[in-house]
């Protein structure tokens, strides 16, 4: 994990400094940029709605006057919510990914990572499910640059079967120049692979029952080929301790052959590689396997 890092409000407003103000131009009290920082910031802090920012606003009056533009003082809450209702979701999201852009490269730079690896991963927040009013709960798709414990990118759909489609629309607003992109197999898609290859990053997706064909050719190939030399195989072992359990992953990654079904079509396809995972918990071992 990186070290930590301060950052003043000064960064922070600069991400946001293109922003287009959506409100009139008459009677403007409070600069657009430090309503908005004002409000990032309590929300990161735990508020949820206008009246919470506002709040936090006050507590932090002292503090937040003497860091960013408030000739009028701290906003009141009907400020918060008629900007926060009028901003432009996607310009918005253009700016705060720049500003975590340069976190991740700022991060790199300390940290000494030569080639960040990226995971993309799709939850459900169960939180947001609705039994009364109906609407179900909400999927999103999130990139997190796990050595820097750092979020990238997030894309929200309504339901759980368009994480697929919400894949492709994450991975664009992250630059994946130089980066490990790693996906499970609802990932596993010719067209993302191009997409990641195109970036100029490089991918690693996970083969079930989705690329059916494909996963059984590779488990043959595999299991035929540990009957041989292994000739080209890398084999490291990686192991990781926790509270009462200890993992030992064991990794053979071999040149991915011509002979794969569709091989043509996986863009810069090089490698195909299958991780056992052994498992010891309270005495007890368990095994997965995965390709």
């Amino acid at each position: 994990m990186a070290d930590e890092r301060r950052l003043g409000l000064d960064e922070v407003a600069r991400h946001f400094e293109d922003l287009e103000d959506p409100r009139s131009s008459v009677n403007r009290k409070h600069p657009l940029v430090s309503v908005v920082v004002i409000a990032l910031m309590a929300v990161l802090a735990g508020a949820n709605g206008p009246t919470a920012i506002t709040k936090w606003a006050a507590l932090k009056e002292e503090f937040l006057v003497a860091a960013l533009d408030l000739p009028d003082g701290v906003p009141r809450k009907d400020v918060f919510r008629r900007v926060l209702m009028a901003l432009r979701p996607g310009a918005f999201r253009a700016c705060f990914v720049s500003g975590l852009g340069s976190l991740r490269a700022a991060a790199a730079a300390a940290t000494g990572v030569e080639q960040t690896v990226l995971a993309v991963d799709g939850k459900t927040d169960r939180r947001s499910h609705d039994r009364k009013s109906g609407p179900g709960a909400l999927h999103s798709v999130t990139v997190w640059a796990s050595e820097f414990g750092l979020w990238l990118g997030q894309v929200a759909r309504a339901e759980k079967s368009h994480e697929i489609t919400a894949i492709p629309e994450v991975l664009r607003l992250v630059d994946l120049k130089g980066a490990i992109i790693t996906i499970d197999a609802m990932g596993a898609q010719k067209a993302i692979a191009a997409q990641i290859i195109d970036g100029e990053g490089d991918y690693l997706l996970a083969l079930k029952g989705n690329q059916e064909s494909l996963q059984q050719a590779v488990i043959a190939y595999i299991d035929e080929q540990l009957e041989g030399e292994l000739e080209g195989a890398q084999e490291p072992v990686t192991v990781e301790n926790g509270p009462g359990r200890e993992e030992t992953r064991t990794y053979l990654q071999l040149p991915a052959p011509a002979g794969l079904p569709g091989f043509g079509l996986w863009k810069a396809l090089r490698t195909i590689a299958v991780v056992t995972a052994l498992c010891l918990r309270d005495g007890k071992g368990t095994v997965e396997v995965r390709y």
